[in-house]
């Protein structure tokens, strides 16, 4: 049998490796030798393991989407505690995962001063982010670990997934903010920031915000 090091594997931007019947201790060794600062996401579920390497556009999308789940927030006035892209997992699930963004809104008190999280103890975010999802391993892992409510970002099209009876059901509205059309106004003002910059993209939406809470 031929055995790998991770640090012989090379995974180019915007590709994913997928490694097969992975346990729940080889997983925990494989994060462990990842280590914590770099810039590859993990997903696992059911012995299987993903590893991608997101590319630019990627990025530029998650934080640009973050952004926009922070300027609602704090235009409601709504309290929450940002966990970006930490390892959320839990051994009796055999899921793990890692959002390109996430926030505990509705048990945001439950996180205050939280830097160690066991999601045995700890609740699973109320909210994530994810660009480019394609995978099942992923969609797995979350509907798993039972996050209520992921929105994926694609091609220029927001998509929100509620989760209900364990699976994710696509809705048309975010319950954490029904009162913003918010399929079409991530697309118009990620759009923006393509030929007008990120900074008056995000401008632009607080005031569409702004504007809607107004009325």
């Amino acid at each position: 049998m031929v055995t790998l090091q991770l640090k012989q594997l090379s995974v180019p931007p915007g590709q994913r490796i997928i490694l097969t019947d992975v346990n729940w201790s080889k997983f925990e060794d494989i994060l462990q030798e990842l280590g914590e600062k770099r810039a590859s996401r993990v997903a696992y579920y059911q012995n299987q393991l993903e590893i991608r390497m997101p590319l630019p556009e990627h990025e530029f999308n998650k934080e640009i989407i973050g952004d926009m789940g922070k300027i609602l927030l704090e235009e409601l006035e709504v309290d929450r505690e940002c966990y970006g892209s930490t390892t959320f997992k839990r051994k009796d699930m055999a899921a793990g995962i890692e959002p390109d963004n996430c926030f505990y809104i509705q048990n945001y008190r439950l996180m205050i001063g939280k830097r160690r999280l066991d999601l045995t103890v700890d609740p699973p975010p109320d909210l994530a982010i994810e660009v480019d999802v394609t995978s099942k391993t992923q969609l797995s892992a979350y509907e798993a670990l039972g996050v209520p409510e992921l929105w994926q970002f694609s091609q220029g099209s927001l998509r929100i997934n509620l989760l209900e009876a364990g699976e994710y059901i696509e809705s048309s509205f975010s319950p954490t903010f029904p009162d913003f059309p918010l399929i079409e106004g991530v697309s118009q003002f990620v759009q923006m920031s393509l030929t007008q910059g990120s900074s008056a993209a995000l401008r632009a939406f607080r005031k569409w915000v702004r504007e809607r809470i107004d009325r």
